[in-house]
């Protein structure tokens, strides 16, 4: 009975061994209990740790506080921020836009009844790209000059009509009428093909060619009409009409001032005369002489020569 209250005295003992090796608490406890030590932060190392956690806290709301600032002052909102507005297929802008860098947009547009303005302190470019990635046109705007390379150049009415067009084979005009008024003129280097040349109403029309010849072709005929005033010829040397199938036509009176008049004997110039021949030399060349003699001259003359 002795020994079977003593195996029943150690019994709890035994399970209280067990329980306690399944458990690390009580092992933990345990040696707490039995050795001294105490489990944690302590001393030095707690400050440390307290101070570490009151830097990042200031940290997160100087942080949080910048974020706020940030927001307040860019006036971010749920539609965009300030006056960039966005909206489906793009953005708004409200006021001005600085592009310090690039700008690359398929569509730029103000809005209804507002101009759209493109200011740069240097120069405004503007460039397209081909579907391999080449340019293909630009247009420079810089400092007094303006630049345009293209393939082809046209410049079209609100209608669609073609009013100036430009190529590599030649420059087409599609207005009605081309106004030069400029005090120099016109200047082209070579030949103008033009169904009418008209000068502006109240001022001359004149056609110089200063260090060279002045052609004037038409395979059908060429008309110089003055409905108001006179149409005057100038020349150096001489001015020559000439036909090959037909003949010159004058329709109208024919003056000729300053013709050269026949030296004739005074014995057949006993009076003056308003009246004379109109006597030509062999050579074409038109003289005058008087009106009851022959078309003749003295010898000593020398209109035919």
């Amino acid at each position: 009975m002795k020994k079977n209250e003593d195996e029943g005295a150690t019994l709890p003992d035994h399970q209280s061994r067990i329980d306690a090796s399944s458990d690390p608490s009580i092992i933990l406890s345990t040696n707490k209990c039995h050795q001294g030590i105490r489990i944690g932060l302590f001393g030095w190392r707690k400050k440390c740790m307290y101070g570490f956690i009151l830097t990042l806290l200031f940290m997160v709301i100087v942080n949080l506080a910048l974020t706020l600032w940030v927001l307040k002052v860019m006036d971010f909102s749920p539609d965009g921020m300030g006056h960039l507005e966005i909206i489906p297929g793009g953005l708004k802008l409200k006021g001005n836009a600085y592009v310090l860098e690039n700008l690359i947009a398929t569509q730029i547009r103000s809005r209804r009844g507002d101009p759209v303005v493109v200011e740069s302190s240097r120069n405004v470019t503007l460039k397209s790209r081909s579907s391999n990635g080449y340019h293909s046109s630009w247009i420079y705007l810089g400092m007094d000059q303006f630049e345009c390379m293209s393939n082809n150049f046209n410049i079209l009415d609100d209608r669609g009509f073609s009013l100036f067009s430009a190529d590599r084979n030649g420059i087409t005009i599609g207005a009605d009428t081309l106004r030069v008024t400029g005090e120099g003129g016109s200047s082209f280097r070579g030949s103008v093909q033009a169904t009418l040349i008209r000068a502006e109403s109240g001022h001359d029309l004149r056609l110089e060619s200063p260090t060279s010849t002045l052609s004037i072709k038409g395979p059908q005929g060429i008309t110089l009409e003055s409905r108001g005033g006179q149409i005057v010829s100038h020349a150096f040397n001489d001015i020559k009409f000439e036909t090959f199938g037909g003949a010159i036509h004058l329709h109208s009176s024919v003056v000729v001032p300053h013709l050269p008049t026949a030296k004739i004997s005074l014995a057949n110039n006993e009076r003056n005369f308003n009246v004379f021949q109109l006597c030509a030399c062999e050579s074409g060349k038109l003289f005058l002489a008087s009106p009851h003699g022959v078309c003749v001259s003295d010898n000593d003359d020398s209109l035919c020569r």
